[in-house]
């Protein structure tokens, strides 16, 4: 039988909590397979695992769920790579642009930041001086 992996095993690999997990397969990002009495017991396989994997490395690049699990899905299907990796280039492309965008506001206020710290060191140093001559 190919690999399958309980709930407690995705959680433990990607160090997740379980609720993670299942609010992934919500999102129907994955698919497990249901077993025991009621179909209680979830049974992940090697894809959901890929799944998995993909989706928490698309988190990291600051995708959405959604743009992940229509990343993830286009991988899934059968058709020809070019409009997929089209797609990708313009999802990375999208969030790049963000990313600059909230680097170069971050930028400005650590450098409004490190004005304000001047100009209080400056006070400081002057209150400093009129306390001790004062």
């Amino acid at each position: 039988m190919a690999n399958t992996y309980t709930i407690s095993d995705l959680a433990q690999e990607f160090d997740l909590t379980t609720r993670a997990i299942r609010f992934y397969e919500d999102m129907g990002l994955l698919e497990p397979e249901r077993s025991g009495p009621g179909g209680r017991n979830r049974v992940y396989s090697a894809r959901d695992r890929t799944r998995l994997k993909l989706t928490l490395r698309a988190k990291r690049l600051g995708l959405s769920l959604t743009e992940a699990k229509d990343l993830i899905d286009m991988y899934d299907s059968p058709r020809d790579t070019v409009p997929q990796l089209k797609k990708f280039l313009v999802v990375l492309a999208e969030h790049r642009q963000q990313l600059e965008s909230q680097l170069a506001d971050l930028e400005a206020t650590l450098d409004e930041v490190k004005t304000h710290e001047k100009e209080t060191r400056s006070l400081l140093s002057k209150a400093n001086k009129a306390t001790v001559s004062g």
